[in-house]
């Protein structure tokens, strides 16, 4: 198990958290089973930015975007270098701590932040 380390965040996750992740679960996954209800638009299928975080620590050691991720993050409100959709972005062995940025482009949210 990796540890995955949550920053805080009002609504999703006011105290942050710790987490336990299997190797291969994506972030979104892992944030989703542990009751961090973070957005995900397009099911997670890699065709919107509501699932954007951003990798504070551990970045390098996960696999690269792909360029259709890379393309969809040039959209993303707050991208940072270290920025990655949770939906494509695969823990691996090595610890990681996330941000989850305030806001999101979601046209189409109920979700009140």
């Amino acid at each position: 198990m990796t540890r995955v380390t949550v920053l805080p965040h009002d609504p999703l996750s006011p105290k942050g958290a710790v987490l336990e992740v299997e190797p291969g679960v994506t972030l979104c996954d892992a944030l989703l089973a542990n009751g961090i209800e973070i957005e995900h638009a397009c099911e997670k299928s890699c065709a919107c930015t509501t699932c954007h975080v951003i990798v504070r620590e551990g970045f390098g050691a996960l696999e690269s975007a792909s360029e259709k991720e890379d393309d969809l993050l040039d959209k993303a409100w707050g991208l940072e270098m270290t920025s990655r959709l949770a939906c494509q972005a695969r823990v691996g062995t090595t610890a990681l701590t996330v941000e989850i940025p305030r806001y999101t482009i979601n046209h189409a949210s109920e979700l009140k932040r």
